[in-house]
């Protein structure tokens, strides 16, 4: 269970970075400062842009879920 647990958790943990850097920056930030900012966002949020969030998120809380049921594991033992 330990090991099953811990290759989801690496897993996702490559997965969220991936989705992250995928994804489009909403602020001003680092980007704007080096001219990243200049472009001009003409359209809304696609729905690539709003599936990518929530594919993020999802594997955000099974990340965590991850996380949590570790620890309980190490804690509670198997």
């Amino acid at each position: 269970m330990t090991l099953a647990l811990q290759i989801i958790l690496v897993i996702t943990a490559l997965l969220m970075t991936v989705f992250v850097l995928l994804q489009k920056g909403k602020g001003g930030g680092l980007s704007s400062l080096f001219g990243g900012g200049v472009q001009s966002n003409l359209s809304g949020s696609t729905v690539v842009e709003k599936n990518l969030t929530r594919y993020t998120i999802i594997l955000a809380i099974i990340w965590i879920s991850c996380i949590i049921a570790l620890n309980l594991l190490q804690v509670y033992g198997s």
